[in-house]
């Protein structure tokens, strides 16, 4: 499950890989991609984050601001963010008051197991915060490329 599209988003706040409050409030006028992944420096994460680091220009070309959400802590987040050179916004979560807000949260399975886990959904919003995207099965090497297939 996850939000809509046409919906307002969810306003959020958290703190990102350098300690820094970032807010949604921030990116109004701007288009957000917000990601959700699992767990930093997994091999699917590192893919997924490192495809937006590598196709950034192409989405800063559109006017997309890029900001990663997991439920990391900061340490985590700028180890990530330092060891992998991403340069965009790593939101550490720890509570998971933006990943349940974005229904990016719930029950998984992996190898016959279920578990509680992150969903790896991205959604991107418009200037005003409205969800315009929603990709709930997001392919890891092309993330950017699901993204920009759309604009």
């Amino acid at each position: 499950m996850a939000l809509k599209i046409g919906q307002q988003a969810p306003a959020w706040s958290g703190v990102n890989q350098h300690g820094e409050e970032v807010t949604s409030t921030q990116f109004l006028g701007k288009k957000v991609i917000l990601f959700f992944y699992p767990k930093a420096s997994t091999p699917g994460c590192t893919v997924e984050a490192c495809n937006f680091r590598d196709h950034y220009a192409d989405l800063a070309a559109k006017g997309f601001e890029v900001v990663g959400v997991s439920a990391d802590s900061v340490r985590l987040q700028s180890n990530f963010a330092t060891k992998q050179a991403l340069t965009y916004n790593l939101i550490a979560d720890e509570d998971k008051s933006i990943i349940l807000a974005f229904e990016a949260w719930g029950w998984k399975k992996f190898m016959g197991k279920e578990y509680e886990g992150i969903y790896r959904h991205t959604y991107v919003m418009d200037e005003q915060g409205v969800i315009e995207q929603v990709l709930e099965k997001v392919k890891t090497k092309e993330a950017t490329e699901q993204i920009l297939a759309l604009y």
